[in-house]
C-alpha cells in the first residue's frame, strides 16, 4: 500500500460509551442513538427510545454498484435522523455490533469524529432492562455537513491489497471463521454459501476471528487481552494492517478494535473483502491453516 499524505485523524477521547451513558442521554437532544442491525427487522420489535434505524442493505450501500452509499446520500440520511454538526452519534446493533461497527467505520471514513459505539450493542441493551419502544422517533431534520475529503487512509482497495502481499511491514488479518479461512466454507456456517469464485485466504494473512475480541455479554474484552490476542498472531502496531472478511462488516469490527481501541496507527478496512478478492483473476490464494494462524 502506498503511503497517503494526510492530516492525522482527530481521535475521539473514547470511542465507546456504556449503557449508563445511554440511559442518561436517552432524552438528550445533542445525542442521537442509531441502531444498525444485521437483521433489519429487529428494530421494529423494540428499540431504545428516540433511536433511529439505518438499514445497511438499502441506506448504507449504493443501490446499483458495489460500493458504499454516496457521500451526498449519507449526508441526507444523517440529516433525516436529526443530526447536526455538534450532535454526538451513538451507534449500536445486533450480532455484537457487526453492522454498527461498519456504520461507525463509514462515518469515520467520511470525516466524522463525533461518533461512538455503544459497548455490548443490542445484546447488552436487551439484557440490561433499558426501556424499549416500538414508537418511531420524531425530530426536526438535522443540518450536518460532510466537509472535506474521505479519509482514504482508513480504506483498502484491491490494487493496494495485491501490492502489499509479501511486503515487509505489511500485514493482513482475516477475521472470518477458521473454516472460511481454511477454504472449507464460503460464508459463515449459518448463511447461504454463495460468495466468491474461490475459497481460501490472502497469502500470509493471520486468522483472528472477529468474535475473539468480544466477551460473553457482547462487550469488548479488556485492552490488555485484546493486545495479546493480536500480538500472538504476529500483528504489531508498527505494521500497515489490512483487515478483511467476506463483505467488510466483520472486518470493520476488527478495524474498530485495532484502530480505535488499541490505537494501532495504520489500519485499513478492505470492504471489498473476500467476495471481491476471491473472484479476482490471477490473484494468489492460500488454503489450509496458513503460516500466521
Amino acid at each position: 500500500m502506498s503511503a497517503v499524505e494526510t492530516v492525522p485523524i482527530a481521535r475521539t477521547q473514547n470511542p465507546l460509551v456504556d449503557l449508563e451513558f445511554a440511559r442518561e442521554h436517552l432524552d438528550d437532544p445533542k445525542v442521537r442513538l442509531i441502531e444498525v442491525d444485521v437483521d433489519t427487522s429487529a428494530y421494529d420489535t423494540g428499540h431504545l427510545p428516540g433511536a433511529a434505524a439505518f438499514n445497511w442493505t438499502t441506506q448504507l450501500t449504493d443501490p446499483v454498484k458495489r460500493d458504499l452509499v454516496s457521500r451526498e446520500e449519507l449526508e441526507t440520511l444523517l440529516r433525516s435522523a436529526g443530526i447536526d454538526d455538534d450532535t454526538l452519534i451513538v451507534l449500536y446493533g445486533d450480532n455484537n455490533n457487526w453492522f454498527a461497527a461498519w456504520a461507525y467505520w463509514q462515518l469515520r471514513y467520511h470525516g466524522l469524529d463525533n461518533v461512538r459505539l455503544l459497548d455490548g450493542g443490542r445484546k447488552k441493551v436487551e439484557a440490561s432492562g433499558l426501556p424499549l419502544t416500538t414508537d418511531l422517533p420524531t425530530q426536526p431534520a438535522g443540518t450536518i455537513r460532510l466537509n472535506g475529503s474521505p479519509r482514504e487512509e482508513l480504506r483498502a482497495y484491491r490494487d493496494q491489497v495485491l501490492e502489499a502481499i509479501g511486503q515487509d511491514g505489511k500485514a493482513f488479518v482475516d477475521v472470518r471463521s477458521p473454516e472460511e479461512f481454511r477454504g472449507e466454507l464460503a460464508a459463515p456456517a449459518h448463511l447461504p454459501q454463495e460468495a466468491a469464485q474461490r475459497k481460501g485466504h490472502i497469502p500470509g494473512a493471520a486468522n483472528v476471528p472477529w468474535s475473539s475480541a468480544v466477551a460473553e455479554d457482547g462487550t469488548f474484552k479488556p485492552a490488555a487481552e485484546l493486545a495479546e490476542l493480536y500480538s500472538a498472531k504476529g500483528l504489531a502496531p508498527e505494521q500497515d494492517i489490512v483487515a478483511y472478511c467476506r463483505i467488510g462488516e466483520r472486518s470493520s469490527h476488527t478495524w474498530f478494535v485495532l484502530h480505535e481501541l488499541l490505537r494501532y496507527p495504520n489500519v485499513r478496512n478492505y470492504d471489498g473483502s473476500w467476495t471481491e478478492y476471491g473472484s479476482l483473476v490471477g490473484a494468489p490464494i492460500e488454503t489450509g491453516q496458513g503460516a500466521q494462524s
